[in-house]
């Protein structure tokens, strides 16, 4: 029996996919307030970032979709789902950072919160200024005396057709204009404030799981982080999804078909 046969079913039609590789980033935390006037807040953490191929799929059952929000100003970011597989949304910057898929910087002279082992990294410690929020590929950077911690980078990814980084920290707020970076793969930047030169901090980008940047003094808050996404994909010798929801953009390219969410939904096959 040749290879193409046996992705035939009795009728001669392509059968459903036995396994899938898939793509699943939570929602990034949002960026810390700073505790002083004077001080910075860490970055929010970027989401959890899970890849792997492999993944079995049942034909004829629903496989449910979750796409995370990404983390209000001073709150964690949501978790993602793909039917069995979860990634852990971000946490927030502080003050002391929380731990989730990765760490949200610590502000203010506190610590960085933890990053969840395969998913992300651990936010950056503060001397006195924010630390910057943990990435998918690095640890959020500590923060100096007197200047902050970048992002930690996320991880690219070419599940959807084209290489995309996701899951990056967000920078650490500071004051005198120092600020911290947004880390690669939608981090966003702390603010900075010396009352002259200021910048306002920036919110993770959407649907890539990155963090918020942190705030500066009482002046310049901290932003929301960025929402999640969901990638899954297989060879396109096997057969088209029987139903999906939740909108998910459908291509067939590379020799795949790929189903990315934005929202959450469902697929059955």
């Amino acid at each position: 029996m040749t290879a193409y046969a046996m992705l035939l079913g009795s009728g001669g039609a392509p059968t459903a996919p036995p396994t899938v590789e898939y793509l699943v980033v939570a929602g990034g935390g949002g960026g810390g307030s700073a505790t002083s006037t004077g001080f910075g807040g860490g970055g929010g953490g970027a989401g959890g970032y899970r890849t792997a191929t492999g993944l079995s799929v049942t034909a004829g059952s629903a496989i449910t979709v979750t796409v995370g929000g990404g983390g209000a100003a001073g709150a964690s970011g949501t978790n993602s789902v793909f039917g069995t597989i979860t990634s852990t949304g971000g946490g927030y910057g502080g003050g002391t950072g929380a731990s989730g898929g990765s760490g949200g910087g610590g502000g203010s002279g506190n610590n960085g919160g933890s990053g969840t082992a395969g998913q992300g990294n651990n936010g950056g410690n503060s001397t006195n200024y924010g630390g910057g929020g943990g990435g998918a590929s690095a640890a959020g950077q500590n923060g100096p005396q007197n200047g902050s911690g970048n992002g930690g980078n996320g991880t690219a990814s070419s599940i959807s057709g084209a290489s995309v980084t996701y899951a990056g920290g967000g920078g650490g707020g500071g004051w005198n204009g120092a600020y911290g970076g947004g880390g690669t793969g939608g981090g966003g930047n702390g603010a900075g404030n010396n009352g002259k030169n200021s910048v306002n901090s920036a919110s993770g980008t959407a649907n890539t799981g990155g963090g918020g940047g942190g705030g500066a003094g009482s002046a310049y808050g901290p932003s929301g982080g960025g929402s999640g996404i969901v990638i899954i994909r297989y060879p396109d010798s096997y057969a088209a999804a029987t139903s999906t929801t939740g909108s998910p953009t459908v291509t067939v390219t590379g020799g795949y078909r790929i189903y990315k969410w934005t929202g959450s939904g469902s697929i059955t096959f």
